[in-house]
């Protein structure tokens, strides 16, 4: 059995001597969500609650919790930290938080990630108590982990009832990336990226994101989406004919095989509605062994692209995962 290792030989608490560890790349992502009413949700998303720029607020206070964690929490070790990247969504009752730390040091992440979650959730709640004080903090949770001696780490899918005819991947966690100027600067409410992640958990995904970014900073955003390697992306957004429209460009930069049957089927499911559903440039394919779809930037190309996707993923993942390989 794994010992503790906060705990010496006697039962005593103490913290950890790293000093022999060698330095390496930490990075952590953690998650929870501020469960609320709709009322408090329409509020925060037009800056209307009482206390003003509601996210803003509790961004700042999760960075500033996250130098802090070694304060905050006895045994953690203090750290140099690189980057501490904070994102907000929102689904009819709750926001949603996702916390990435990052060092290159001797010991882990975890805790400034978790410990980002947790101030982000408590300054929500203390900056919407006055219209809903029953707001809760739910779900504080490690979603993965990178870096030292045991590598990378995920956490395994949530125990879902699923019919017993879906079979799954070994891997099954994904990535929402929404391309937008707008939801990346807070001028303009995302509501592609929540439907997208509300899709995937019915069906048993870890979710990470929606990650927001603009339109000329996408290739990063496929970066970052691309971290942990997920079994699974799904981007929205950027996929037209405008100056600023990059996805599939960024997208076709990082495959290593294309997938034109899907990106031609959810076109041509867009076209049963809309002539302009042939506007759309969106590709899919795979990088590594990560699936990458592109999904049109409005809700109604969104819900097309889900419906395409929906009676083929998992057999696409299991495809992709090894399974199978030799029943086609």
């Amino acid at each position: 059995m794994t010992e503790l290792t906060h705990v010496d030989g006697e039962g005593r608490a103490r913290m950890v001597d790293v000093s022999a560890k060698p330095e390496t790349t930490r990075v952590a992502v953690a998650a929870g969500e501020l469960v609320t009413t709709p009322e408090v949700i329409a509020l925060v998303r037009s800056e209307s609650m009482p206390k003003a720029d509601v996210l803003t607020t509790a961004r700042i206070a999760a960075i500033a919790g996250a130098k802090k964690t070694s304060e905050l929490i006895p045994l953690c070790h203090q750290l140099s930290l690189s980057s501490v990247k904070v994102e907000f969504a929102f689904t009819d009752t709750s926001i949603t938080v996702e916390a990435t730390a990052k060092t290159r040091g001797q010991t882990g992440v975890e805790m400034e990630a978790l410990t980002a979650v947790a101030i982000a959730g408590l300054t929500l709640h203390d900056m919407v108590k006055a219209v809903d004080p029953g707001a809760t903090m739910n779900g504080v949770r490690l979603l993965t982990k990178d870096g030292g001696k045991h590598g990378y780490w995920t956490r395994e899918r949530p125990n879902t009832e699923v019919p017993a005819t879906h079979v799954f991947a070994t891997n099954r966690s994904a990535t929402v990336l929404v391309a937008s100027t707008g939801g990346a600067a807070g001028t303009r409410p995302d509501t592609t990226g929540p439907a997208i992640t509300g899709w995937l958990v019915d069906r048993g995904f870890e979710v990470r994101g929606p990650l927001v970014y603009a339109d000329a900073d996408i290739a990063a955003g496929i970066a970052d989406a691309k971290s942990g390697d997920p079994a699974l992306i799904i981007s929205t957004g950027g996929t037209g004919i405008s100056p600023t429209d990059a996805t599939p460009e960024a997208t076709r930069a990082v495959l290593s095989r294309e997938l034109p049957g899907i990106a031609d089927a959810i076109r041509g499911k867009g076209l049963e509605k809309t002539p302009h559903a042939s506007l759309s440039r969106g590709v899919a394919g795979l990088t590594g062994s990560t699936v990458i779809v592109n999904l049109p930037g409005s809700p109604g190309g969104v819900k097309d692209g889900l419906t395409v996707l929906d009676p083929i993923i998992d057999h696409l993942l299991a495809q992709v995962a090894g399974a199978g390989a030799h029943d086609e």
